[in-house]
């Protein structure tokens, strides 16, 4: 079992930057795939970026590549996500995500664990 919670989220002016935190619990944190997700007001949830177990392979949305990193630090059981240059469009709930798994990390479905979420909001 993995309990996940986040934080870091706020409201940032358009071109700022946030850094979003996901504190895990559970054994075994580094058999875990781990992701952010985000979800906009009337949309569909939607993948941000993954991190493998190790960390040694990173993955990110189209949308998000060159702005967004992804990192995590296993002996503290934590996944971050830096947020540079943030747009109005970057506006949603974010989640993390776990899963005892190393494909298909874009698909939410492939999770089995999630956070709560912290809310971002970009201003113009």
């Amino acid at each position: 079992q993995v309990q996940l919670v986040e934080s870091g989220g706020g409201l940032v002016q358009a071109g700022g930057s946030l850094r979003l935190s996901c504190a895990a619990s559970g054994r075994m944190f580094s058999d875990y795939s781990m992701a952010w997700f985000r979800q906009a007001p009337g949309k569909e949830r939607e993948f941000v970026a993954a991190i493998s177990g190790i960390g040694s392979a990173k993955y990110y949305a189209d949308s998000v590549k060159g702005r967004f990193t992804i990192s995590r630090d296993n002996a503290k059981k934590m996944v971050d996500l830096q947020m540079n240059d943030l747009k109005p469009e970057d506006t949603a709930i974010y989640s993390c995500a776990a899963a005892r798994i190393v494909s298909n990390l874009a698909n939410s479905g492939t999770y089995q664990y999630w956070g709560q979420g912290t809310a971002v909001t970009v201003s113009s």
